[in-house]
Parts: structure tokens; sequence; C-alpha cells
């Protein structure tokens, strides 16, 4: 069962609502260069499509700023209404100065305090920053990373604790930091004039224990929206393992409300596998539901067999596919379960458990696959067109059933 939901403000961001009582968002970021317009918009729609409910980009260049209300008029005028947010680090002010179009196109501007000022006790670049996101009514998330901490807070606690009597290790110093860099730039922004409910925080690290302190400590020491990612998680198996063991230890305590997977991609690998694996994290803790579920069992010695593993595989890549089109008419289709099991050891209680389930013959067993709906048993197939039938039979609980 979820935790109770940690109470946060909610801040509209374009037309996506994140914090209070709104869904947990899932959002994710571009890799290519922003200059170039329709590689950006392309690979913002791709995103799009893959569930991705709010994009940022790189804002590091003219040309990159430039290119920006191109890039938003591209996408809006394919349908597509994804709020896209400015990544911005050392030369934000200045970008956002000289190219007004940008500011206005952005839907939000992220802030790195350790960046924006870099090496500095004024803050003015950050001051310049929040006043023009004031200007354009645009709300900011202000995030803090530990790779590019603030170097004057830094030193200042690094310094304080090696005067105490008592000194902690230098980790823990710098999340104390990080914390404070956050807090204290929010601070900064509302006497400024930010509305509280136009700022979103997060502080980042790449440790999973220290993300868990970092974000335990930062909950309650305010109610902003908090944006939650194992920043720098990885690649592969590290890097999804990672991310979804400090996610869910946070999420499950009722903190957070927008996520992104940082997953390392590999060369020429789609950049939506982090939406994907954000999506799993949220609906396998019951949070939210995108896609249809499918059970399968790991297979044994029982079932030497590979067809279940091609069923399996093929029957929720069907799923993921079908959903685009069942969401429009059929959005509750998110929450059906769908068991595909290998012999009958599990195979018909798994089966009995789900919307609908095929338990497959295992070594030995008699070739047939009885099929269950609603944990009843319907009907049984064999032969070389169970995938299809069955497929055929997912497709009609959906149109009956929701």
């Amino acid at each position: 069962m979820e935790a109770k939901r940690r109470q946060s403000r909610e801040v509209k961001i374009g037309s996506v609502m994140v914090g209070g009582n709104s869904p947990i968002v899932v959002q994710s970021m571009t890799n290519t260069d922003t200059a170039d317009a329709n590689a950006t918009a392309e690979q913002i729609i791709e995103l799009a499509k893959a569930g991705s409910e709010i994009v940022r980009i790189t804002v590091n260049t003219e040309e990159a700023a430039k290119a920006v209300p191109k890039i938003i008029q591209a996408i809006r005028a394919k349908g597509y209404h994804t709020p896209i947010v400015g990544d911005f680090h050392y030369n934000g002010h200045l970008l956002l100065t000289k190219y007004p179009d940008c500011a206005a196109a952005l839907d939000k501007y992220r802030i790195n305090p350790g960046n924006s000022d870099i090496g500095k006790e004024e803050k003015n670049n950050f001051a310049a920053i929040i006043n023009i996101a004031l200007k354009n009514n645009k709300p900011v998330r202000i995030g803090a990373n530990w790779g590019s901490l603030d170097k004057v807070m830094a030193a200042r606690f690094m310094d304080e604790n090696s005067k105490s009597s008592k000194p902690l290790p230098s980790e823990l110093v710098l999340e104390k930091a990080l914390i404070t860099s956050a807090l204290e730039s929010a601070e900064q922004a509302v006497k400024l004039g930010m509305p509280k409910d136009k700022i979103i925080l997060s502080a980042k690290i790449s440790q999973i224990q220290g993300l868990v302190r970092v974000y335990r400590e930062l909950a309650s020491k305010c109610d902003y929206a908090l944006h939650l990612g194992l920043t720098e998680a990885g690649m592969g198996t590290k890097g999804v393992v990672a991310s979804s063991a400090a996610l869910a230890i946070l999420l499950q305590e009722g903190i957070g409300d927008t996520i992104r997977v940082s997953l390392t991609p590999k060369p020429g690998a789609s950049r939506t596998e982090e939406v994907v694996v954000a999506q799993q994290i949220l609906q396998s803790l019951e949070i939210r539901n995108f896609t249809p579920q499918v059970t399968s069992c790991p297979g044994c010695g029982r079932t030497t067999s590979t067809f279940f593993q091609t069923m399996a595989d093929e029957i929720q890549n069907y799923l993921r596919e079908s959903m685009p089109r069942w969401r429009e008419a059929k959005p509750r289709a998110a929450e059906m379960k769908v068991a595909v099991m290998g012999c009958i050891v599990n195979g018909p209680g798994e089966s009995k458990h789900a919307n609908l389930g095929i338990s497959l013959p295992g070594t030995a067993e008699d070739p047939k696959a009885p099929v269950y709906v609603d944990g009843k048993l319907v009907t049984t197939l064999q032969g070389q067109k169970i995938i299809p039938e069955f497929i055929k039979i997912v497709e009609e609980y959906v149109q009956t059933n929701y």
C-alpha cells in the first residue's frame, strides 16, 4: 500500500500540475544539440509518445536559445502540448536576457544555484533569472546537485565542520550544504517576489543512501514540490537498479512529486528507456498505471521450451504498443494484469489472479494451454496460433470491460 503522500504546494507547468494532490509526474531530458531544432523537436515528440509528461532541454549557447521558439512551435504544430523546460547553467541570465523569445516560449526554467553564480558570495545572476521568470510568469526548479555544489557554501560548511569537536564525515557535510543551498536559494527567490507555488526544489546526488537522507531532510524542512532523481545513475542494469532502489524508498514514504530516471543510453539507443523505467517504478509501487502489466515465470527445468518466453515478450510488446490507442477510449486498460506462465506448478494459480492468464504446458505436460478470464477457465488453446488467439482474447476483454 502506498504511503500517505507528503503534502506539497501545487505548481502549474504549462498544462501539467505538479505537487499537491496531482499524480506524480514523469519527466525526461533530451540529449540532442538544442541548436539543431529539428532533431530536438523529433526527440521531444519521441519522449512524449513514450509517456514523458515534461521534457527538459539544454539551453547553453546563443544558438540553442535562438532555436527554442522554433522547437516549441514545431512540437505544438504537431499536437504535442508537453511542457518544455530550459536547463540553465553559468550563462542563463545572459541568454534569457538577450533572447526574450526563448524566455517567453519555455514553460519553466531549471536553475542550478551552484553554477549560476559560481564561486561568488553575491547571487546576482541567480536573481536575474528569477526576475526574468517573474516577468514572464514562469515557474522555476531550483536544482542543486552535489557535482556542482556552490563552492562558497561548500567551503563554509567544511570549514565549520573541521572546527567541530565531533566532525562529521565529509559526505554528510556536503549533503547538509546541498540541502542548505536549495533551501536558501528558494528563500532568496521568494524574497525577490517569486510565489512559493511557482517553485520546485531538487537536491540530487549519485549515491542511494545519501539521496534518501537528503530528500528525507528536505521534505521535513519545506512544503515545496520536490523533483526526485538519482543523478548520473549510470548505464544498463546498474542505472535501472540504482534509480529504482533510490526512488522506491522515497516514493514509498510519500516523498516526491515528479521524477526522472537519469540513465546513460547505449550509443545510438533510444532516449525513451528512462521514461519507461520511471513509469515502471511508479506502476510497480501501485502509485500510477501506465500500461497493462505482464506476470511471467522465470523458467526452470520444467519449461525447457522457449515458447513461453517468446509469448510473454510478444504480449508485453503488444500491450505497450496498444496502450496509446486504448488510452483515448479505454484509459482504464492500463490497470489490466496479464499472466503468461510456463507450466502447471504456478501457471493456473497466477493466471487466476490476473485479469487474463494463460498457462502454457511444461515439459511432458499435456500440450494444451488453459486460458482464465477474471479467475475462471474460459477456453483452452493449442497449436501454432496460440499467440494471435490469446491477443484476440485480450483485445475483446479491453473492449468489453473498460
